[in-house]
């Protein structure tokens, strides 16, 4: 997240969610982890890790897990860097930092 931040302080929007993801993903397959004392697929989709592992999220929750993923592709694979950069901006980019910062917290709480 301390990357996202300083993408999102130098105005590199789309590059601050897309650091977003890596974050909650990293955390999410930590849980996995520790749960299921195994090692996490190799997938990024972060419903059906928490699948996986029996936890479904809150349909909030479920829904900004889903726009990170979604996100993920689209600043990972970019077809149209103006399109991201019109889409992806500071309002938007804050708030996708702030929302990751609280599923966070919700996976640590479940450790």
């Amino acid at each position: 997240m301390d990357t996202a931040e300083v993408m999102f302080n130098a105005g590199r929007y789309f590059y601050a969610v897309y650091m977003c993801h890596p974050s909650v993903e990293k955390a999410v397959k930590g849980l996995y982890r520790e749960k299921l004392d195994e090692m996490p697929p190799k997938v990024h989709n972060l419903v059906y890790l928490l699948n996986k592992i029996g936890i479904k999220p809150s349909e909030e929750n479920g829904k900004f897990l889903i726009r990170l993923s979604e996100a993920n592709i689209a600043t990972r694979y970019p077809e149209d860097l103006d399109k991201l950069q019109r889409d992806y901006t500071a309002p938007i980019a804050q708030g996708m930092i702030a929302r990751s910062k609280e599923i966070l917290k919700w996976i640590k709480g479940l450790l």
